[in-house]
C-alpha cells in the first residue's frame, strides 16, 4: 500500500463574526493603549474605520458596540448612563492576547542556551515534545512520535531507517516552586521622547502574569510599579496601568520588592525590573528628596546599598534597562555587579522573550 498525501486548494469557510473578529482584536489593542479607557479607544477606532474603512453598511460601528455588550466585554456604567467599561471577561482576554503575541511565538531553544544543571531532566512530564538532544534519557523518547518521523523522512521502500534526527522526546519541568516580583517603572519618562513604553512593559506583564497562572499555577508572582513611592497592584489592574507625573524612586521599588519575597518560603526568588531612567528620587520623614539632573550620589548610594542587600539574601535581580544612554548603561553596570544579578541593555522589541527565557531558567534553579 502506497504511502502519500492529498492536496487540494484550501477554501476557509465565511464566518458570521467575521466583522466583529476584525474589530475586536484592533478593538483590544486600542483599550490597552488607552489604560481601560473604552471611549478613547472607540474614539480612535472609528478614525481607524474611516480611513481603512474596516466596517460596511451590513456591519457597522454602532453594531459592534452592541455585540461587545452582548458578548460580555462591556459594561455600561449604571450611575453614570452611557459610560462603557470593560469587564472582568474582557480583561482576562486581553492577558491571554498579551501571553499570545509576547511569548506564543517563541520557539523552543535547544539546551545550552541557558545552562543549568538541571535542563531537560526534570521531574514532570509537560504535553511539550521537542528533538533528541545529548543526555536525554530513553525513557524521554516517546516511540510512537519517532517511529512516524522516520517513516515519513525515509519512507517504507525496505531500507528503513531510524535515526537520530527523526527522534523526539517529551519535555520535562521541575516541580520547584518560584517567587517572582515584577518591578514596573511608571515615571512620567515612560512616555517621553515620542515613544510609548508602559504599553509593551504592561503587556509583558499580563503575559508573564497569563503563563505563570496556565503553567506554573503553585509559583508566586506579585507585580509593584513605582514612581515618586511604591505599591503594589493586582493582575487585574494591569490594563489600566498608566504612567504619572512622577520621579523614579528606585529604593521604595526594590525595598517593597524584598519585603514581599521575604514572607514567601520558596527556594527561588528573584526580582525583575523594567525601568528606561535612572533613580532620581527618596521618600524621607519630611518629604521627597528629587534630583533628575544626572546620577545624584545620595540616591545612587541608596539604590546601591540595597543590591547589596538582596544579595545576601540571594535574591538576583535582572534589570530590564530600555535605555541606551552611556551614563545609565554605566549605573545599571554598577548596580548589577554590586547584585551579581544580571542586565540587559533592551529595545522595546525581543522584551518578552528576554524575560520569557530569564524566569524558565531561574525556576529550574536554587538560587
Amino acid at each position: 500500500m502506497a504511502v502519500g498525501f492529498r492536496f487540494r486548494d484550501f477554501v476557509p469557510e465565511e464566518t458570521s463574526d467575521k466583522g466583529f473578529d476584525t474589530l475586536f482584536k484592533l478593538f483590544m489593542q486600542l483599550v490597552t493603549i488607552t489604560a481601560g479607557d473604552v471611549a478613547e479607544a472607540l474614539s480612535w477606532l472609528n478614525e481607524l474605520d474611516k480611513q481603512y474603512g474596516l466596517t460596511d453598511d451590513e456591519y457597522g460601528m454602532g453594531d459592534f458596540i452592541e455585540d461587545l455588550k452582548k458578548k460580555g466585554y462591556l459594561d455600561e456604567n449604571e450611575q453614570q448612563l452611557g459610560e462603557l467599561k470593560i469587564t472582568a471577561k474582557a480583561e482576562q482576554l486581553i492577558r491571554k492576547s498579551a501571553l499570545e503575541e509576547i511569548f506564543g511565538k517563541l520557539k523552543r531553544g535547544t539546551q545550552g542556551n541557558h545552562r543549568t544543571p538541571h535542563a531537560g531532566q526534570g521531574d514532570e512530564l509537560t504535553t511539550d515534545l521537542r528533538d533528541y538532544q545529548f543526555g536525554d534519557t530513553i525513557e524521554q523518547i516517546e516511540m510512537t512520535e519517532s517511529l512516524r518521523n522516520a517513516q515519513l523522512n525515509h519512507g517504507l521502500d525496505g531500507n528503513y531507517l531510524l535515526t537520530e534526527g527523526d527522534l523526539e522526546v517529551r519535555d520535562t519541568e521541575h516541580k520547584t516552586q518560584t517567587s517572582t516580583v515584577l518591578m514596573i517603572d511608571i515615571s512620567h519618562s515612560m512616555i517621553l521622547y515620542g515613544e510609548d513604553r508602559i504599553t509593551p512593559a504592561k503587556k509583558v506583564a499580563m503575559a508573564l502574569a497569563e503563563l505563570v497562572k496556565q503553567k506554573y499555577p503553585k509559583d508566586f508572582l506579585d507585580i509593584i510599579v513605582f514612581g515618586n513611592d511604591a505599591w503594589q497592584i493586582e493582575v487585574k489592574d494591569l490594563p489600566y496601568l498608566q504612567v504619572g507625573p512622577y520621579h523614579t524612586n528606585t529604593v521604595a521599588g526594590l525595598e517593597l520588592a524584598m519585603d514581599l519575597l521575604r514572607k514567601r518560603k520558596t527556594a527561588n526568588k528573584q526580582i525583575f525590573m523594567i525601568t528606561d531612567g535612572k533613580p532620581t528620587c527618596l521618600k524621607e520623614p519630611g518629604g521627597y528628596y528629587k534630583n533628575s539632573f544626572g546620577l545624584d550620589r545620595k540616591v545612587v548610594n541608596k539604590t546601591l546599598n540595597l543590591a547589596a542587600a538582596a544579595r545576601r539574601l540571594k535574591i538576583p535581580i535582572t534589570t530590564f534597562m530600555i535605555a541606551s544612554d552611556p551614563y545609565l548603561q554605566q549605573f545599571v553596570r554598577e548596580f548589577t555587579e554590586t547584585n551579581q544579578g544580571k542586565a540587559y541593555y533592551s529595545s522595546l522589541k525581543g522584551l518578552g522573550g528576554m524575560i520569557f527565557e530569564d524566569y524558565k531558567r531561574n525556576r529550574r534553579k536554587t538560587l
